[in-house]
């Protein structure tokens, strides 16, 4: 769509609940409309420079991305011991296999994403969030259903990961079917031995129901679930992350090993993730303990 055509509104407002939300300058509109699935905007905004929306809600921008992906990926990623392989539901921007493609043991990752459109921008808008990944010769970019790939097409290739990464729009709508147990149980089984799932679990201050939701229904599936948060800008709240395994348990890791293994294994350009980072974020307050149980 011609972004000129369309009237510019004086804020881009996101509800976080019925009962509060935030908004964000909007700058200028670089593009819009709707593929098949959604409807996309880009932005060019002052605070947080090129900025993509889907369906109304933020994505991902170029100058805050940082927060949201580093801590989705290095999390698991450093807590397993030489992550080889990795498998990605959603993610179309290529934030998540930027980072993966960090780790020098990284030798395949699958990136599944339903909408072709997201690739696009993504390559058209969005180089400072993915940095090439979309074209390294180790991604796999498969254009289908997520669900239908886990449930059936992966399995069926008797292939394992290392890692899974959920990295999804909000569950509601068309995405909720892939924050169920029933869906937790498919990426379960394409998991290697050391396996770990990783994912965004919501804002426990505003979406406390779907954050115990999800806590339990992983909590089904695996035997270890390790919620951690840290606040992420573009999406205007403290925001919570879970690591599920059978095996993995980043909490048990100290920051100096953290440190260590960053070095060992070669991974730079972090703007937020440390060892110390790593530790705090699984430091809970009172309110979050009492909410988790």
């Amino acid at each position: 769509m011609n972004a000129s055509s369309v009237a510019q509104p004086a804020v881009l407002q996101e509800e976080l609940n019925d009962n509060a939300g935030f908004f964000i300058r909007p700058g200028h509109l670089i593009e819009s409309g709707h593929s098949a699935y959604q409807q996309y905007e880009v932005w060019d905004t002052p605070q947080f420079g090129r900025l993509f929306r889907l369906d109304g809600y933020f994505m991902t921008s170029e100058r805050d991305e940082f927060f949201y992906h580093e801590n989705l990926i290095h999390v698991p990623a450093i807590t397993h011991p030489g992550p080889k392989s990795a498998l990605i539901i959603g993610g179309g921007d290529g934030g998540s296999a930027e980072e993966l493609f960090k780790y020098p043991s990284m030798s395949r990752v699958v990136l599944v994403e339903l909408d072709q459109k997201v690739v696009e921008i993504a390559r058209a808008h969005l180089q400072a969030v993915h940095r090439g990944a979309l074209d390294d010769p180790r991604l796999e970019l498969r254009i289908e259903d997520g669900l239908k790939y886990v449930g059936e097409g992966a399995p069926a290739s008797g292939e394992t990961f290392d890692l899974i990464v959920l990295d999804l729009t909000d569950p509601i709508g068309p995405a909720e079917a892939l924050y169920t147990e029933a869906f937790f149980r498919d990426c379960k089984r394409l998991l290697s031995e050391q396996g770990a799932i990783t994912l965004h679990i919501g804002a426990p201050i505003f979406q406390p129901v779907r954050l115990l939701r999800l806590m339990t229904n992983l909590k089904a599936v695996f035997e270890k679930v390790l919620p951690y948060f840290m606040y992420i800008p573009l999406y205007g709240s403290q925001w919570g992350m879970a690591v599920a395994s059978d095996k993995l348990d980043p909490k048990r890791l100290a920051a100096d090993e953290v440190n260590r293994r960053l070095v060992e294994r070669g991974i730079g350009d972090r703007q937020y993730y440390n060892g110390d980072m790593h530790v705090a974020q699984f430091a809970l307050p009172n309110y979050l303990r009492e909410l988790l149980g």
